[in-house]
């Protein structure tokens, strides 16, 4: 047996209004609630038929609602700054390949659940660039989170010591993209290195990884004291990755000699 929905009823002056504000709340589309009306009155003026003035109001509805989900989803990633792609300036690193970053920026890695790791020196951008990914990766619709490689590590052995590391990696796997910067800095003991290398085994082939270094794979084995674990590691990580190389000045290194140049031009005041 089905009960049909009561809805105020009325002419089209004053009880139109009063339906419409009711039936918008039963569907949660508060935003339809808010713009009907001026919508309605843009539809008259330039002649919109029926299934135009609809498309309008569930647009309006559909983008506000993607917008808010992805103020939610850059809340939740805990990016240490905010950055976009379109704020990286890119040329001061004339190695990066504008179409792999362009790929990059569609996301569509991540439906696949394939990685990307970014090399380069200290101050090239890596941080940035891999911040400006994650939040295309949010404007995508996909769940992001992000730290440095030494607080994953202290996330992962806080979860071990309390007997609960196979729920915390079942929990990180929720989010379709995760982001590890500075993987190099710190170099990590044998038990951090077999707690790293199950972070990057719970993920391969199930969702991705971002991965930002100083050190080039050949390295690896330094950072985390076993050349076995970090070969293991490097061969989940690689297997379907995108493997980016910055070249380039340092923003903090540029940015000072700039200061400098400035300072040291005569005063003609």
């Amino acid at each position: 047996m089905t009960t049909a929905t009561t809805v105020p009823t009325g002419r089209t002056g004053d009880g139109m209004p009063a339906m419409i504000s009711y039936l918008t709340r039963v569907l949660k589309t508060p935003t339809i609630g808010a713009f009907w009306e001026e919508l309605a009155a843009q539809a008259r003026q330039e002649n919109w038929s029926h299934e135009e003035y609809l498309a309008a109001l569930l647009q309006r509805q559909v983008a506000d609602r993607e917008s808010k989900g992805t103020v939610m989803r850059i809340r939740t990633a805990h990016f240490p700054t905010v950055t976009t792609l379109e704020d990286f300036n890119l040329d001061h690193l004339p190695s990066l390949r504008r179409d792999v970053l362009a790929h990059l920026a569609t996301s569509t890695y991540i439906a696949k659940a394939e990685n990307v790791v970014l090399f380069g020196p200290s101050g090239v951008g890596k941080t940035n660039l891999a911040i400006g990914l994650g939040v295309k990766a949010t404007q995508a619709g996909y769940s992001v989170l992000f730290d440095t490689a030494s607080n994953w590590i202290t996330r992962l052995g806080d979860a071990h010591h309390a007997g609960r590391l196979e729920a915390e990696l079942k929990k990180i796997r929720r989010y379709k993209l995760i982001i590890i910067d500075e993987v190099g800095y710190i170099p990590f003991d044998q038990d951090a290195a077999n707690l790293f290398f199950q972070l990057i085994a719970s993920r391969y082939e199930q969702g991705s990884v971002m991965v930002t270094s100083n050190l080039p794979f050949g390295r690896w084995g330094e950072t985390f004291s076993d050349d076995v674990v970090a070969a293991a590691m490097i061969d989940r990580l690689v297997h379907r990755a995108e493997v980016l190389t910055l070249a380039g000045d340092s923003y903090r290194t540029r940015q000072r000699r700039e200061l400098l140049a400035k300072d040291s031009r005569p005063n003609h005041n």
